[in-house]
């Protein structure tokens, strides 16, 4: 059966994708907005969460690509018209990543203090990351038991039962944060920081059990745990490897850029969370195109229709540049409200805004660069993935930002780092695709 691509096909896909995808970066940005308009210590509180949040991101995307690798797995079977050769695979999948994340859990809890005095944190800061770690980290599990879920569903071609999932636990986190950290009068004590943590995980947990539900009514993928391992198991722990490191190197990049911005004061931290947060909003929000490119560029891969694929590939481009553009004008258009949102503190704003331009100039960039990358996750391309986010991390970023810090441009040396990073990311994914595809979409 051919594969539709026309866009009402993609957007059906995209769109929950998009929604679904936003959630995750909507948890964090609750948590900024809320805890920067808190009354006592917003900045260091502030501060804390973007320190914390960058460990805490770091580990859901090292551990959270058995999505991709799931999903890339799953949609290729489904284009061969083989489902029922691996519908054993995921249960296997899952118990792997969970329990490697109760093992992470484990060892980093007793060493929160160690990790976050890696991350520059001092003084107040420093409590206040240990505080809100202690807490949140125990979603973790459940986190990525949410995204091996997501995984199996995109490998079905479903984004609509991640994308209701997603909604419900945004909502939950948005009104749990109300609650817990401002605390209501005669009933619930003000928790500030610790009321943040508290409700990420309560959200984390619901998500979790929907998804399990949804799985088990709605798929006929059993989590029943069989033995032997499934024979894709090597091919999936393969791609989960190749992306662990793909994920250290993208996540040194993140901790050169939160270490050097704790280093230059709690203003600059500050600012930078409200930056980055942003930054990974409109990346999960390009997302939804990238998440179609995975599933449809597996599927066509498994059934080798490579004209059909390069003509995805032309769309997706499309698509996404006018996203990117679409966030940038918006974001120019509300510039200084979009501040405002996060912190009333004169001087994080300042910093914030002397940067924030930069940020909105790369979504067209950040577009691009993140559907090429989610058509070669589709297609199981993680080795070459891998390979380009270490040499675009220690050849281009790296050096970027050392060289602009030595100048003193302190956060614009890092936006500029991260613009040029995706530049490194996007291009050689473009020419390495069309020089691989054209010739075989040619004879298809």
């Amino acid at each position: 059966m051919k594969t539709n691509i026309s866009f009402k096909n993609i957007n059906k896909l995209a769109i929950p994708a998009l929604i679904a995808g936003v959630a995750e970066p909507l948890l964090s940005i609750t948590d900024t907005a809320i805890i920067g308009n808190i009354n006592e210590n917003a900045t260091e509180s502030l501060a804390a969460v973007g320190i914390v949040g960058a460990f805490i991101s770091m580990l859901i995307w090292v551990f959270g690509q058995i999505r991709s690798a799931i999903s890339s797995i799953i949609s290729q079977y489904v284009g061969a018209n083989k489902l029922d050769e691996v519908k054993d695979l995921p249960a296997q999948a899952i118990a792997i990543v969970v329990l490697g994340s109760v093992f992470v859990l484990a060892i980093s809890y007793p060493f929160a203090k160690q990790i976050f005095q890696f991350y520059n944190a001092s003084d107040i800061v420093l409590e206040y990351c240990i505080t809100y770690f202690k807490i949140r980290i125990f979603g973790f599990p459940f986190s990525l038991f949410v995204f091996a879920v997501f995984g199996i569903f995109r490998g079905l071609q479903n984004t609509y039962y991640p994308m209701i999932i997603a909604i419900i636990g945004a909502l939950l986190n948005v009104f749990l944060d109300i609650i817990l950290v401002y605390g209501v009068e005669g009933y619930i004590p003000a928790m500030q920081i610790e009321g943040a943590a508290y409700a990420s995980i309560i959200a984390q947990v619901v998500m979790a059990i929907i998804a399990l539900v949804l799985l088990m009514k709605k798929t006929p993928i059993s989590l029943k745990l069989k033995l032997p391992f499934h024979k894709e198991v090597p091919r999936l722990l393969g791609m989960i490897g190749n992306l662990f490191i793909r994920t250290i190197a993208l996540n040194a990049a993140l901790y050169f850029a939160t270490s050097y911005a704790t280093d230059y004061g709690k203003e600059y931290i500050a600012a930078y969370t409200i930056g980055i947060n942003i930054w990974l909003l409109g990346a999960f929000m390009i997302d939804g195109y990238s998440s179609a490119g995975n599933i449809l560029s597996g599927k066509l891969l498994g059934a080798k229709s490579y004209k059909l694929l390069l003509e995805l590939s032309n769309k997706l481009f499309k698509y996404g540049l006018i996203m990117g553009v679409i966030i940038a004008l918006v974001g120019f258009v509300f510039y200084d409200f979009i501040g405002q949102i996060f912190t009333k503190e004169i001087a994080v704003l300042e910093q914030f805004y002397n940067v924030f331009w930069i940020i909105l100039l790369m979504q067209p960039i950040n577009a691009v660069t993140f559907i090429f990358d989610g058509m070669f996750k589709g297609m199981g391309e993680m080795k070459y993935l891998r390979n380009l986010l270490i040499l675009a991390t220690s050849l281009v970023f790296i050096p970027t930002l050392l060289i602009f810090d030595y100048y003193d441009f302190k956060l614009t040396a890092i936006w500029i780092a991260f613009t040029l990073w995706m530049v490194a990311r996007g291009l050689p994914l473009i020419i390495k695709f069309r020089s691989k595809f054209l010739p075989l979409a040619e004879h298809d």
